[in-house]
């Protein structure tokens, strides 16, 4: 028999305790990998190379106030600007207020829409389609296939927010590379429906020319409204969507904890664990020592044992992590979490972290009982 055998099949002796230690390390190491996702999704991934050129302008105050729609042409007008489009959460209600029902609406410019937001993937006589008529409307491929939609139908948005009601008509199916659950719909609709709302807008998106111009086109922007009785506040997109983000509070010391409390309660039942194996096998010690193991054959023998369960436990939890995941996208809110996955940096940061509650979680008992005198160790009843 090999080592490795001889590893796996002590790993394995009793069934029960190493499930349930498999299954505990794999709860642990999922919370863990979902958080270092969210880390890595709201904090370090930049997104697409077309998302670092986007800006987002509202109001300085909060996004249930409107800007003028004039603010526009001011804001093409500066440096680096290659395109601006209006984009208004339209917030209605598509057959009843049931969760798997609600997608996102927002109003705005059919004609400037694709400069902005150039990931998008249409056929060009759809968006012709789309362009020419004012009541019609654009849906991602995903709520295409959740509702049976095709191009054509006809949807109704009851108003909340607005007064009024939508009537469309699918004139595009679009693509887009990432989760996107999403109709647009021509911002002129509502406002020739709606008084109040005529020359008005939720917010501006921008399209910079390079990345490097977006810091200077939202101090220039910000700076333009400053004194305005409406003020702006413009911000890069990825920033625009940590904003929400941080309205939940201080959502980076919230990750870091919980992932520093994952790893120190994974390493306490790990521990125990091999502590519990390693006391309930004294006389096989000395058993091993009288075949003629050597003391660090013995500590290795232990400790990869430890670390096996640890990595399988971990394998499991990033695993179910993934799944885990990729079903909350496909939920009703999952647009939140359209840039968020499982990167292989993460798997193998989380697989690392398992493999190191195995060491240490193994080194002290593992130790212990390589040193283990052999009289002692067959004496022990245990």
């Amino acid at each position: 028999m090999t080592l490795s055998r001889f590893v796996t099949k002590n790993a394995l002796r009793n069934k029960r305790r190493s499930i349930l230690t498999i299954a505990s390390i794999g709860v642990s190491l999922l919370l863990l990998t979902f958080m270092m996702t969210l880390w890595h999704g709201f904090y370090i991934d930049q997104g697409s190379a077309e998302s670092t050129r986007r800006l987002v302008t509202r109001h300085r105050v909060s996004l249930t106030f409107n800007l003028p729609g004039y603010y526009r042409e001011k804001i093409r007008a500066v440096p680096g600007v290659t395109a601006v489009v209006p984009n208004s959460w339209f917030g209605g209600l598509y057959k009843d207020n049931k969760p798997e029902n609600f997608f996102a609406q927002f109003g705005t410019d059919p004609e400037e829409f694709p400069k902005v937001y150039p990931e998008l993937q249409i056929p060009a006589d759809q968006l012709a389609a789309w362009q020419r008529d004012r009541a019609g409307v654009i849906v991602s491929d995903e709520l295409a296939r959740q509702f049976g939609w095709k191009l054509g139908d006809r949807i109704v948005l009851q108003g909340t927010i607005y007064p009024m009601n939508l009537e469309l008509t699918i004139r595009g199916i679009y693509h887009w590379p990432t989760t996107n659950k999403t109709v647009y719909f021509n911002a002129k609709y509502v406002e020739e429906a709606v008084n109040w709302f005529k020359g008005r807008a939720g917010t501006f998106s921008i399209m910079s020319a390079a990345p490097d111009d977006v810091s200077k086109i939202s101090s220039a922007v910000d700076e333009m409204f400053h004194n305005a009785p409406e003020p702006t506040k413009t911000e890069s997109e990825k920033a625009f969507g940590l904003s929400f983000v941080n309205m939940l509070g201080n959502v980076k010391a919230f990750i870091l904890s919980i992932c520093m409390a994952v790893v120190f309660t994974t390493l306490l039942v790990s521990a125990n664990t091999m502590a519990m194996s390693i006391r309930e096998r004294t006389r096989e010690v000395a058993v091993l020592k009288t075949l003629g193991f050597e003391r660090r054959t013995i500590l290795g023998l232990f400790i990869g044992e430890a670390v096996s369960l640890s990595l399988a436990g971990g394998l499991f939890g990033c695993g179910f992590a993934w799944l885990l995941l990729t079903l909350m996208k496909q939920s009703p809110m999952g647009f939140f979490l359209a840039q968020m996955k499982v990167t292989s940096g993460t798997l193998g940061l989380a697989l690392v972290v398992a493999a190191l509650v195995g060491f240490l979680s193994s080194l002290v008992p593992s130790y212990n009982a390589s040193r283990v005198a052999i009289v002692e160790g067959l004496r022990h009843i245990g």
